[in-house]
C-alpha cells in the first residue's frame, strides 16, 4: 500500500486553513466560536469577580486608614490657612487704621502728633480709661489730648517710661468745654457711670437739634479748639426749667479703639490756681 506523500497532506491542510479562515471571515463559523468560548470566558469572569473580591477585602483597610490620615492633613491645613486668614485680616484692620491717622495727621499740619497703639483697657465698670504704649521715654506728658480721625478721644492721665493712660470722654469725671457748631453759644459736655455724654445747662432760647455738630470750644486751657467731639442725638428740654441738655454720640466708636493721636505741641493750661474760692 502506498504511503500518501507528505506534499498532499500539507497542501490539504492549507486548504482547510483557508477555507476555516474564509468561514470565519464570513460568519459561518460564528455560533460554533461562541459555543466554544462562552466557557473560557465564562470562567474568566467568575475568577475576575473572586479576584476582585479578595483584592478589595485586603486593600480597603489600608485605603480606609490612608483617607483618614489624609482627611486629618487636610482639617490641619484648613485649620491654619483660616489663622492665617485671620491674621490677614488683623493686618488689614490695622494697616486701614493706621493710614487713616496718617491721613488725617497730614491733613492738619498745625499740630505735631504721636501715634500709639492701645494695649489695655480699665477692667473697672465705673472708669473709662485706656492704656497706650507711649511713655514719657517717647515725649508724652500729662493733660496732652489724644484724638483719632474720627475726633477727640481724651487726655493723658498718667505717664510712665514705657506706657500712659487715657481718660475718655466718656468717663464720669471728665469735662470738656465744648460749643456747637452752628449756635455761638458754649457748653461743658460731661460723661457718666454708664459711659454716656451730655451736654447741660445750655439756655432754653438755643436750639438744640439732633444732628448738630459738637466741638471743642478750647476755653479752659485743656484741649485745642474745633476737634470734633460728637453730635447731638436727643434733647431734654421741659418748659418750666431754666435750662435744657442733650445726649451726644461721640465720634469715636470707644469699644474698637486700637490707635489713637497724642497732640504733643498743645500745652494744656491748669486754670484751677485762677478759679474763685467759696470761702465758708
Amino acid at each position: 500500500m502506498r504511503s500518501v506523500p507528505s506534499r498532499f497532506w500539507q497542501t490539504a491542510v492549507l486548504v482547510f486553513s483557508i477555507g476555516l479562515i474564509l468561514l470565519a471571515i464570513s460568519g459561518y463559523l460564528n455560533p460554533i466560536i461562541n459555543s466554544a468560548l462562552n466557557p473560557v470566558v465564562s470562567a474568566q469572569s467568575w475568577l475576575s469577580t473572586r479576584y476582585l473580591a479578595i483584592y478589595e477585602f485586603l486593600t480597603v483597610p489600608r485605603d480606609i486608614a490612608s483617607l483618614r490620615a489624609r482627611n486629618a492633613q487636610l482639617e490641619n491645613e484648613n485649620a491654619s490657612l483660616q489663622t492665617q486668614i485671620v491674621q490677614l485680616q488683623q493686618q488689614l484692620r490695622q494697616a486701614e487704621v493706621l493710614y487713616a491717622l496718617l491721613d488725617f495727621r497730614r491733613a492738619q499740619p498745625q499740630n505735631e502728633y504721636i501715634a500709639a497703639a492701645v494695649i489695655g483697657v480699665d477692667p473697672s465698670p465705673f472708669l473709662h480709661y485706656i492704656i497706650i504704649d507711649q511713655g514719657s521715654d517717647d515725649g508724652i506728658r500729662h493733660g496732652m489730648p489724644v484724638v483719632t480721625e474720627m475726633g477727640l478721644v481724651g487726655r493723658i492721665s498718667a505717664v510712665t517710661a514705657q506706657a500712659a493712660t487715657v481718660q475718655l470722654i466718656t468717663d464720669p469725671s471728665s469735662i470738656v468745654n465744648a460749643r456747637l457748631q452752628t449756635e455761638d453759644v458754649d457748653v461743658q459736655l460731661t460723661g457718666s457711670l454708664t459711659g454716656d455724654v451730655t451736654i447741660e445747662l445750655v439756655p432754653q432760647d438755643i436750639i438744640l437739634e439732633p444732628g448738630e455738630l459738637i466741638l471743642t470750644s478750647g476755653l479752659g486751657g485743656s484741649y485745642p479748639a474745633d476737634i470734633v467731639i460728637g453730635q447731638i442725638v436727643s434733647v431734654r428740654k421741659r418748659e418750666n426749667d431754666l435750662f435744657q441738655s442733650a445726649s451726644i454720640q461721640p465720634a469715636v466708636d470707644f469699644s474698637t479703639l486700637q490707635a489713637v493721636l497724642i497732640i504733643t505741641n498743645f500745652h494744656p493750661v491748669d486754670i484751677a490756681p485762677l478759679q474763685p474760692t467759696t470761702i465758708p
